[in-house]
This record gives structure tokens, sequence and C-alpha cells, in this order.
């Protein structure tokens, strides 16, 4: 059973944004950044991961990792998207996907879904080693070298380098510390595996996908999924955790995503721009220390 969660907006919602969190994450990681979007008008929706934050896990090991094909998940992205949110011409959706996320949500799209508008933040173009052979011979429930287990002890996301933001990066281990359901150590040599295969189908497609895209990625390189229609943003020195960064650049970031979002809302006549080459403006880029 996958865990999801909804908040809207005090008056009725301009759009619907669908959130898939990256590894490790769970709804709670993203509760300032669905306040920041209620507020601005938009119904925020979580949708955890298999084996992940508080979904149901594959194993008696409850926190580890494990997961042998990431199918699972883009169908249920896609049966939440036609099912449960059903958007609307007047009430469009808007799939962002963090991290491993984000390699779930073009994947989704890949293989049918139709929102308004993708974004793919940080996605994790650096998959682990493949299982090989324990995973051949039904061993890859293992957990992968170099993942620990969950420990109350264990380091919070600023520890880990995940973000600069010593509060924010608490706030994931906080939540796991007062609820044993969302506690998740690292992968299993199975999960891994299914991560090599994911990327390995959705990276040559991603040209594909028509639907307009809008890209974080820190500048470490040419990103690993670049849609036809992507509007790319380096947060330059940024840690791959946008959402929960230092206010240099999750600034820029939330901005970008709302403007993003405003710019596939259907505009009231009066609202409509004079010129016919008037577009919606994303903030631009400007990296900070």
């Amino acid at each position: 059973m996958q865990r999801y969660g909804v908040a809207g907006p005090a008056s009725a919602p301009r759009a619907d944004v669908l959130i898939l969190p990256d590894y490790g994450e769970s709804a709670e990681t993203w509760f300032e950044t669905a306040r920041d979007m209620t507020a601005a008008g938009d119904a925020v929706w979580v949708l955890e991961g298999v084996g992940a934050g508080g979904s149901a896990r594959l194993t008696a090991r409850r926190d580890l990792g494990e997961l042998k094909s990431f199918d699972p998940d883009v169908a249920a992205v896609k049966g939440m998207i036609h099912t449960v949110i059903r958007p609307t011409p007047d009430r469009p959706l808007v799939v962002l996907g963090q991290g491993v996320g984000a390699l779930v949500a073009a994947r989704a799209i890949e293989t049918g879904a139709a929102p308004a508008g993708l974004i793919l933040s940080g996605p994790r173009c650096k998959a682990g080693l493949a299982g090989g052979a324990l995973v051949f011979l039904g061993l890859g429930v293992f957990r992968a070298p170099g993942g620990d287990a969950w420990t109350r002890a264990g380091p919070d996301d600023f520890a880990q380098r995940r973000t600069h933001d010593r509060w924010r990066g608490a706030v994931t281990h906080a939540w796991q510390l007062a609820n044993p359901d969302l506690r998740l150590g690292g992968e299993s040599l199975d999960w891994q595996a299914a991560l090599v295969d994911l990327q390995t189908r959705t990276e040559p497609a991603a040209a594909r996908i028509a639907v307009p895209t809008l890209l974080f990625d820190a500048d470490h390189g040419p990103p690993c999924l670049v849609p036809a229609h992507t509007d790319r943003r380096a947060l330059t020195g940024a840690d791959p955790a946008f959402e929960l960064e230092d206010g240099r650049w999750r600034g820029l970031w939330l901005s970008s995503v709302q403007a993003f979002v405003r710019s596939v809302i259907p505009q009231s006549p009066a609202d409509r721009p004079r010129t016919a080459q008037a577009k919606a403006r994303l903030p631009n880029p400007r990296p900070g220390r």
C-alpha cells in the first residue's frame, strides 16, 4: 500500500501539484513547501514511493529500501493522476519529481501520463551499482555496500550534505524519530539494480517528452534528463535536496516553481497579455553563497 496526502488552499485551487519525493524523504519532508504552495493558491499532493516514506515495506526489515522494479511506482503515478486527482483544463496538473522521483515522473509521462507541466528537481543521474550475481541468485535483499541501517543517532540530511541548511536538514530525521514507520536506511542491491533499469529506460526517451518542463540541477555537468521543451535552471553550488536548501537557493527554486505553475494555468480574459508574444517569465538564476 502506498501512502499519499493532500493539502488545499483556503479558496478554490488554481492548479494541482503532484510531488514525488526522493529516496529517504516522506510527505513530512515537504510540509514547508506544501504550505508555501497552498498559500499561493494550489492544491498539493504528495505520493510516496513503493516501500518508502510511510508506505508499506516489502520486507520485514523496516529500514531497508527494498524494491525489485520501479514499474509499480510509475503505474501508481498514472493511477493517481487519472483516478484520484483527475485534472481538468481549468485546473491543470503539474508533476514535480525530486531526485529519484524525477526519474519516476519522467517515466510516467513517457508511458502515457499527460500533465500540463513537469518539474524535474535534481534528477538522480548517478545510479548505484547493479546487483549483479547476487540479484540474479535472489540475494538482492542484502543492503548495498556503503549503506547503513537507520539509527536514532544517524546522520540527518544536513550531515549527509543534502542541504546547507542545518534546520531544514534536521526535519526528515526528526519526523523519523517521532514515527518509526518513516525510518529508512540504505538501499538494497535489488533497489539499486531497479534504479539502473529505470534510468536505462528513461533517459533515452526523455527527449520525446512533449509537455513543458522546468529542470533544476546543480550544474555538475550535462543533465541526464532533457525533455524537448525544457527550461533549465542551474542552482550552482546547491546540495541535491533543493526543497530543503538554504534560502540562497531555495528561494530561487520555490519562486521558479510557482512561476512555472502559474504559466500553465489558463488565463481569464482580464489577465491575458495584450500581445500574442507575451509569455510568462521565470526568475533568472543568481548563484549565491
